[in-house]
């Protein structure tokens, strides 16, 4: 089985052998393994610190002559590299390796992979403690260099992590429902499973290792048959609960999702769709029964909470709870720092998971435009709903949306923070909140246009919207904007 990274190590061994042999950056000769084990390591934090990680090749003598490494060396010196990689370096290293044919003659390519958490040092030392590739040589690290490296380093993101064992390609296959991801994404799934194995580690959602594969959390998360296999995972499952009237007090039943997140994404809106109410309308002279939520707002709010919620938040999951008068979506996590919750209509899009939400914009699921909860009001205000209500908590952040209601059986409060959103789209829209655009909303007749002034009016004084031009004068055409435009 060949690995992905073969192919680009076999083309800088060719580059560093021709015309004239020369070492590189990302290449290092060793005819055999040396007693010295301070220097491997050293090498061993170089290539962990440049960039793309780097190859040390055994079998090939300082002169460049190829001589090869016997079998019963191979495993001697994965094992003492290993040992090394895990024991004597901060952040531990994994390795990887694999036997190639190079113009007749077998050579050992260990590959160490750049790390994203720089520097690389000595375990129990300094961060000084660090060396780098330079002019094909591996040298101490000063201290321009380890501020360099600290510049560009990064802690791990959750998504890369690993959340299963080690495991074989057939293993792994077994355990995520490609066949739905390749869907999403349109495409065929590779034949060859050494190709497969290939898109799944470009795709993120599995990390070599030796012989063998790791599932990350963002494999896991977003393809898992049944996300109860991957122990780490068990508790972010999605809930959806049912209760009986307007409160917590009786429940009718409660669902635990079992695939990951985009692999069960479809199926998750189609039950959500079966057990919401619905209402009766004709269409087409035939009568039909319609949720009385707009589908794309559901879409929009259940995939909001699995793509932002804080992973880091062991113990809880996100949560859909139906009740008669409403539909509530809460996910763990906070919002992000600056966030402010009658700011997210259409505001710059920012995740805390970025490669999950990438990938669900590339399974269409979502968009990273920042306007789903546009596309949310907008839905809402079409099939007149009271405005969408966002609270955040200590630890959580729940959107709700309420069940239809007239314009007189909505709360004074209800009203103007309908006015509020309904400023915000139109504003997004350059245009601006009318008497007519507003009677538009609420779905309300002309003879209703003086209650409607007069809400506009309120909504204004408690410091919601206000008027686009404050200068004039006439109160016939008033028109208005956010409080913030």
């Amino acid at each position: 089985m060949t690995k992905h990274w073969v192919a680009q190590a076999l083309n800088w061994l060719t580059q560093s052998l021709e015309p004239v042999p020369h070492e590189l950056n990302e290449l290092d000769w060793k005819a055999s393994l040396t007693g010295n084990k301070e220097r491997l390591i050293e090498h061993l934090i170089a290539f962990a610190n440049h960039s793309n990680g780097g190859f040390l090749v055994f079998g090939v003598q300082d002169d460049a002559t190829l001589t090869g490494v016997e079998q019963i060396a191979v495993a001697q010196i994965v094992n003492t590299l290993a040992n090394l990689g895990r024991d004597a370096v901060e952040p531990p290293l994994v390795i990887d390796h694999a036997v190639v044919d190079y113009r007749g003659v077998a050579l050992l390519i260990v590959y160490v992979a750049e790390q994203s958490n720089k520097p690389v040092h000595r375990r129990g030392k300094s961060i000084e403690e660090a060396w780098i590739r330079s002019g094909g040589t591996t040298r101490k690290a000063s201290r321009q260099d380890v501020g360099g490296l600290m510049l560009n380093s990064k802690a791990p993101r959750w998504e890369s992590l690993r959340a299963s064992n080690l495991l074989q390609g057939t293993a792994l296959l077994v355990l995520l429902d490609l066949s739905v991801i390749a869907n999403l994404l349109q495409r065929p799934l590779p034949v060859e499973e050494n190709e497969l194995l290939r898109w799944l580690a470009d795709e993120g959602m599995i990390t070599p290792d030796g012989n063998g594969y790791y599932i990350t959390n963002f494999g896991a998360i977003a393809a898992a048959r049944n996300l109860e296999q991957f122990d780490t995972l068990k508790r972010k499952r999605i809930r959806l609960i049912r209760y009986r009237g307007m409160n917590k007090v009786e429940t009718i039943d409660e669902m635990m999702g079992q695939k990951g997140y985009a692999a069960g994404f479809e199926g998750l809106i189609a039950h959500l769709k079966r057990v919401l109410p619905h209402s009766e309308v004709i269409q087409q002279s035939l009568r039909t029964e319609v949720c009385i939520y707009p589908e794309i707002a559901l879409r929009e709010l259940v995939a909001n909470a699995l793509i932002h919620q804080d992973f880091t938040i062991t113990g809880s999951g996100p949560m859909i709870e139906v009740f008669d008068d409403r539909i509530e979506f809460t996910n763990p996590g906070s919002l992000l720092p600056g966030k402010r919750p009658d700011r997210l209509i259409g505001t710059t899009p920012e995740s805390r998971n970025e490669i999950l939400a990438s990938a669900f914009r590339r399974y269409r699921i979502c968009e990273e435009r920042g306007t789903g909860f546009q596309k949310v009001v907008a839905s809402i205000e079409l099939f007149g709903l009271p405005p969408v209500v966002f609270t955040p908590m200590e630890n959580a952040f729940k959107v709700t949306l309420y069940a239809p209601k007239k314009f007189d059986d909505m709360s004074q409060t209800e009203r103007i923070e309908a006015c509020y959103q309904h400023a915000v789209l139109q504003y997004l829209s350059s245009q601006a909140v009318t008497n007519t655009t507003a009677r538009k909303r609420f779905k309300l007749h002309e003879k209703r246009r003086t209650a409607v002034s007069n809400l506009l009016k309120e909504a204004a004084e408690k410091g919601r919207i206000k008027r686009k031009d404050p200068d004039a004068t006439s109160s016939k055409f008033v028109e208005y904007v956010p409080y913030w435009a």
